[in-house]
């Protein structure tokens, strides 16, 4: 039986907060997601690893059995995938959306091309976490819209700018606007992420913008087509501008929106990270290629 390793993560941090409310923090993800992880694993095992109350998460004894064996199961997983990435010197670099990443692809293909011992695996997370596990250790660099949670323990190096706009239903009053003023949004129903993604979603709603008014959300969700799916169903979400070439709906229109701050795309890495002068030169063309966008 295969079990992702991320799943034995997410059952180790619940068992040790004893709460789903205090793992998701930890693991900066949103509770339901966490909820239905940890659920995905009892399906894949066959077992209720722990008993639900209003006080919290209880280990069964079957949790408890699981709970004993997969700290030392993680460290040698750790271990292993550590020494595999030296030895196959493989870059891990993470990324949440295309219009993000941009030209990224064929940097990459140049530098693979010059360097055939590396290996550069792209790796793309959903806006549950906007740092894109670096903080876990997931991957090596990642490129990001800024800001997000914690990022100040990260070393982040600013790409490009990006203007904002805003997805609209198609039948919406504002849909047939050229371009839309951000105080004829503040009303509307809004398109959200988790509220553990913290300056990430207070960005997304504009909340430097609102001057004081209040935000309605209408809907939570963290994957591109949940995204999508609210806004035909009713709700507005503002929009990176690339997002009218990467993502697409019947029922949806982007418009420009007047009002706003731009979207800032950034480079990020863990500080005090070492890297061998091969990988530190894919990086510094990642940047040149998207500061030139």
């Amino acid at each position: 039986m295969d079990v992702d390793t991320r799943l034995l993560r997410y059952f180790a941090a619940v068992a040790d907060e004893g709460s789903l409310t205090g793992a998701a923090k930890r693991l900066f993800v949103s509770q339901p997601a966490l909820t239905k992880q940890i659920r995905r694993l009892e399906d894949d095992l066959g077992v209720r690893l722990f008993a639900r109350s209003r006080s919290g998460m209880a280990l069964t004894e079957a949790g408890r059995e699981l709970a004993s064996r997969v700290p030392a199961l993680l460290d040698d997983w750790d271990e292993a995938v550590q020494a595999t990435g030296q030895a196959a010197q493989v870059l891990r670099l993470g990324f949440l959306d295309a219009g993000a990443v941009g030209a990224v692809p064929e940097v990459i293909a140049a530098f693979c091309k010059a360097q055939p011992e590396w290996r550069v695996e792209l790796r793309q997370f959903d806006w549950s976490d906007p740092g894109a596990d670096l903080a876990r250790g997931e991957v090596d660099a990642a490129v990001v819209r800024l800001p997000f949670p914690e990022q100040e323990r990260l070393t982040v190096r600013e790409l490009f700018t990006e203007d904002r706009g805003v997805l609209l239903p198609a039948r919406h009053p504002l849909a047939n606007s050229e371009t839309v003023e951000f105080r004829e949004l503040r009303d509307e129903l809004f398109v959200a992420s988790g509220a553990e993604t913290g300056t990430w979603r207070d960005h997304w709603l504009a909340m430097e913008e609102r001057d004081g008014h209040p935000v309605r959300v209408g809907a939570v969700t963290s994957r591109p087509d949940e995204w999508l799916g609210a806004v035909a169903g009713g709700c507005v979400a503002l929009a990176p501008a690339s997002a009218a070439r990467f993502y697409s709906h019947p029922d949806v229109v982007f418009r420009p929106v007047r009002g706003v701050s731009p979207s800032r795309v950034g480079l990020v890495r863990p500080r005090g990270q070492t890297h061998e002068a091969a990988l530190d030169e894919l990086l510094e063309a990642i940047v040149r290629r998207l500061s030139r966008s």
